[in-house]
């Protein structure tokens, strides 16, 4: 912003205002910029519709969604000060504090991932976690959750994390054509490149984490993921800040719980259903149980997301972990 030959960072805009023959003042709302770790994916789908429900504007926020396809980069974006929250996986805000950084969910999105592991049709020996040995499985990136969910999973399986090989090919476009040429013979995405994969029968369901149940199974507990994270720092200097983003968020996420998932696509930018609306729909609807109803960290979860991380996280393995540092649960309880 220029001023009078002057620069000032958006993050330190406070202008009065000063208006009216009673000189009334009010401050110009301070951008808050949000990088998402893919908001096409509909795991992110809070993100994007609390923005077209108005809901950042009720609460008077000026909020800038940015987008980068994987979760781990949008991490680092925060930790370089270029964003000051990103909507991704909870399991950032542990494996960060292994590195004595600090970032806290402040809200959670999700109680479980909303990932699948797809196996390609091409190759029907692979029915089980269990004959991944040998194998390349996509992953979004190196260090991403879906490369620890992947490595989590095959371990439980008997294998060794040195039987299967993780390759990053990012979601959407990228993930399909990487199994279309063979590069991945299976992977771990979400909607709506799940619904596409299936619908041209290239792919097949072969562990589901969009439901509690089926994430209970696979995983042993429910695991957080979606969720809005922020350096603590910046919660402990922006409380008000941080209330009204919580606010809105709760209220989205009240929203999905009581609205369906026609009702909830019809809000969606229509670049999202990538061709097939009523695709996007489908897989919604199987979906949206992944979603918590009110923003409140589940029970239990986090531990879940200690036990797989200290497995295959080389940062947090072996290291002491203060869990409620790395959520809380003070904005969504005073959320209007």
């Amino acid at each position: 912003m220029r001023s009078a030959g002057l620069y000032f960072s958006t993050a330190a805009i406070c202008v009065a205002i000063v208006t009216g023959a009673m000189g009334t003042t009010a401050k110009a709302a301070e951008k808050i910029s949000i990088m998402v770790g893919g908001y096409e994916k509909q795991i992110y789908l809070p993100a994007k519709l609390t923005e077209a429900l108005g809901y950042f504007k009720d609460e008077g926020l000026d909020v800038e969604l940015l987008n980068e396809s994987a979760g781990v980069d949008a991490e680092n974006q925060l930790l370089a000060g270029a964003v000051q929250g990103v909507i991704g996986s909870y399991d950032h805000c542990v494996d960060l504090q292994s590195k004595g950084k600090f970032v806290e969910s402040v809200v959670q999105l999700q109680q479980v991932p909303g990932e699948v592991e797809l196996v390609s049709t091409k190759h029907p020996e692979i029915k089980s976690p269990a004959d991944f040995k040998g194998k390349a499985l996509g992953v979004t990136g190196l260090g991403s959750s879906t490369n620890f969910l992947t490595l989590y999973m095959a371990s439980k399986a008997g294998l060794k994390t040195d039987d299967v090989t993780t390759v990053p090919v990012g979601a959407g476009s990228t993930f399909i054509a990487a199994m279309q040429q063979d590069q991945i013979q299976a992977g771990m995405t979400t909607e709506p490149t799940v619904s596409r994969l299936l619908k041209t029968n290239e792919a097949k369901v072969l562990v589901d984490l969009r439901t509690v149940e089926s994430t209970r199974a696979a995983l042993g507990g429910v695991y957080p993921f979606a969720s809005l994270y922020m350096e603590s720092s910046w919660v402990d200097s922006h409380k008000e800040e941080v209330q009204k983003l919580v606010n809105a968020f709760v209220k989205t996420m009240r929203y999905i719980d009581t609205h369906s998932a026609a009702e909830i696509a019809d809000k969606m930018p229509k670049d999202f259903y990538v061709g097939d609306k009523d695709g996007y729909v489908k897989a919604l609807e199987v979906s949206k149980g992944m979603f918590t109803p009110d923003g409140v960290m589940p029970k239990g979860g986090p531990e879940t997301v200690l036990t797989v991380l200290s497995e295959f996280s080389k940062n947090v393995k072996g290291k002491q972990i203060d869990l409620s540092k790395t959520y809380t649960t003070e904005f969504v309880k005073n959320a209007r």
